[in-house]
């Protein structure tokens, strides 16, 4: 099978966590583990994966130095889905037989200038702020915060993406037996102007909605969207939570879930499916190979 695998934040940095280069690389050794048995599996995957507190952090940095020097969003994106995907890289090859190939690659995605998501930022990215702190850089770096559960966190434009422009790239390495990483944190977000070239724009693309439009550029037979819970939960912190098993994409929009956490998932997961007719699993990052063959996480199917 060919399969786009969508790595959570959680494969590099849980809530909570010290923003550590070590942290990190431990988080990324168990997403490599899980990645590795899909492969020695014998399926072809394509890995995705988010970078919100990473791309935040590149921000904070940046801001810390003279005015002239500081990069906008797309350039700091590029640099974290640089880093990022060393690291995967890394250790997933640390994990493959000998002669197994990787590669990462910066993937940049179209996005409409004139989204409505410009006026309107909503995607979290970097570390939780108190809200005495959140105020202060509010006021000092023009920067929108809102709550993200206990704390504050910048928010920023998240437009919906277009196309990915490295599609027939990423689609020749897969025809060679690669293992790609791509797509880093929804991609290198670009817009393209009236004389056909392309530029950056500020903004963080969700992870979860590239990898959608990723799988089906690329015709996977499932996409994989992996995370930090065992699958998508109805009434999720009550008492009466329950967890959903195999469900069609019709059902599953007759349910809510929270915006910021299970809904790009569940939104992303029904777009595919509807607009393929092959599934889509979402669960915990351990349990890939099990999602794949049913055994675990929740499925999402045509009918």
């Amino acid at each position: 099978m060919k399969i786009v695998a969508a790595l959570g934040g959680n494969a590099l940095l849980r809530r909570g966590e010290t923003m550590s280069a070590a942290v990190q690389r431990t988080n990324v050794r168990r997403a490599a583990a899980a990645i590795a048995a899909l492969i020695g599996e014998g399926h072809k995957v394509v890995v995705t994966h988010g970078n919100g507190p990473q791309v935040g952090l590149l921000a904070l940095q940046s801001a810390a130095g003279p005015p002239d020097s500081r990069f906008p969003l797309d350039v700091l994106g590029a640099e974290s889905e640089g880093m990022i995907g060393y690291l995967i890289e890394q250790e997933l090859g640390n994990f493959l037989p000998e002669g197994a190939m990787v590669a990462t690659l910066l993937t940049q995605t179209l996005v409409d200038p004139w989204d409505p998501a410009f006026q309107r930022p909503e995607k979290p990215i970097g570390p939780v702020y108190g809200e005495a702190e959140a105020k202060q850089l509010e006021k000092e770096r023009g920067w929108t915060l809102a709550r993200d559960g206990k704390g504050w966190r910048r928010v920023v434009a998240s437009p919906e993406p277009l196309e990915i422009l490295e599609t027939r790239v990423i689609s020749l390495l897969v025809d060679q037996n690669v293992t790609v990483i791509c797509a880093g944190g929804g991609g290198i977000p670009v817009v393209e102007r009236e004389t056909g070239d392309f530029i950056g724009i500020e903004a963080v693309i969700d992870k979860d909605r590239v990898s959608a439009l990723l799988a089906r550029q690329l015709g996977a037979d499932m996409l994989l969207l992996l995370t930090d819970v065992d699958g998508v939960y109805v009434d999720f912190g009550k008492d009466k939570a329950r967890r959903l098993g195999r469900i069609s994409a019709k059902e599953l929009a007759t349910h809510d879930f929270a915006a910021g956490s299970m809904g790009p998932k569940v939104d992303a997961a029904a777009s595919f499916v509807l607009t393929t007719g092959r599934p889509a699993g979402i669960g915990r990052l351990e349990d890939a190979a099990a999602i794949l063959s049913g055994r675990a996480g929740t499925i999402v199917e045509i009918a």
